[in-house]
């Protein structure tokens, strides 16, 4: 192991061509000696040009190192990318997918000689590749923020389910043996809360550094039907996976609010299945299978503390209507007979 490598950047790379070149010119221009960082991409398999992309980028920078696997999925090539690391820490990022100029020094600055397990700060949705500046004006020498073991932390500050939003002490990762599902979606959300439900020590550092490119085509927004099904099927066994976490949990007054966060989120898979489902050409006897399911795990009738992460006057009237087996037939009947009118 190289112990001068600071960070170990995670790239899973699958048919990426026209994104790469970004991420990688972003992550080279982090304001870090190229000695304490490694990017390794992972190649799942690609078809197009992007290994050929990043070879000519790692012709100039040492810290590029690239590895081919037969495709296997993103959590696949995470978790090899888990296994080949050297860093302190690790972070994954999404080849379509940027950091902001000088991010990670500032980060890695604002937690040096603090021993954290998880590194929380912020990301923004866009579909722009020149926001390369910081939305706020980084005055973090009077910031700080206590260190949290990461079940109170959620439960003050809530979380998000992508991993980008995350530095990651690879230590941690390896003592606890976290890593992704594979073969199934969600992989991101199931992650991250084993990230916090493991973690003794969770910081904040309150600046943007991650810009998420919103792209056509998406994995998650393909509306193939066999792909748009697994979608589905995968996020009922992100519930499942989330209920077996929340029953291993120490039932502690301290650990309360963060417990009612995995819950409300165990639950958002369900609400947003049951949308997906309504929207796509699942027969109506497969939902209320599914919906049955997760009675037994609690992840269903949707509870009204679901609007605490979930707020506006449509997450409000659509959990009454789906709560409602009646009402969801009703509006899963009509919404078949308008997608029917409109192929007609």
């Amino acid at each position: 192991m190289d112990n001068s490598i600071k960070i170990s950047i995670i790239i899973p790379v699958y048919n990426v061509e026209n994104y790469i070149s970004q991420c990688l010119k972003s992550l080279l221009n982090q304001g870090v000696d190229e000695h304490t960082i490694e990017i390794l991409v992972i190649d799942d398999g690609s078809k197009d040009n992007s290994i050929k992309i990043a070879k000519e980028f790692q012709k100039l920078h040492l810290c590029i190192k690239i590895y081919t696997q037969e495709n296997g999925g993103v959590g696949s090539a995470r978790n090899k990318g888990i296994d080949l690391a050297n860093g302190e820490y690790i972070y994954f990022i999404d080849p379509d997918d940027y950091l902001v100029d000088n991010g990670l020094k500032i980060v890695l600055k604002h937690v040096q000689n603090i021993n954290i397990d998880v590194v929380c700060f912020k990301s923004l949705s866009t579909r722009e590749y020149n926001l390369n500046r910081f939305t706020e004006d980084i005055q973090l020498e009077d910031y700080h923020f206590d260190f949290q073991e990461g079940l109170i932390y959620i439960g003050k500050q809530g979380f998000k389910n992508e991993v980008w939003w995350y530095l990651i002490k690879r230590e941690f990762l390896q003592r606890k043996k976290i890593k992704f599902i594979e073969g199934r979606w969600m992989e991101d959300a199931i992650f991250t809360a084993n990230l916090f439900v493991n973690a003794s020590a969770v910081y904040l550092v309150p600046i943007t550094i991650h810009r998420h490119v919103v792209v056509p085509n998406s994995a998650m927004t393909n509306k193939e039907p066999e792909h748009y099904k697994k979608v589905i099927y995968d996020n009922a066994n992100a519930a499942v996976e989330y209920d077996r976490l929340i029953k291993n949990l120490p039932n502690f007054e301290k650990y309360a609010e963060g417990i009612k966060r995995l819950n409300i989120r165990k639950q958002s898979f369900v609400f947003f299945l049951i949308i997906r489902i309504i929207r796509s050409k699942i027969a109506f006897y497969e939902l209320y299978s599914i919906l049955k399911k997760m009675e037994t795990i609690d992840a269903y009738p949707i509870s009204k503390s679901f609007l605490i992460d979930y707020k506006g006057l449509n997450y409000k009237i659509l959990r009454i209507i789906l709560n409602n087996k009646l009402l969801l037939y009703f509006m899963f009947k009509l919404f078949k007979l308008l997608n029917y009118s409109r192929i007609k």
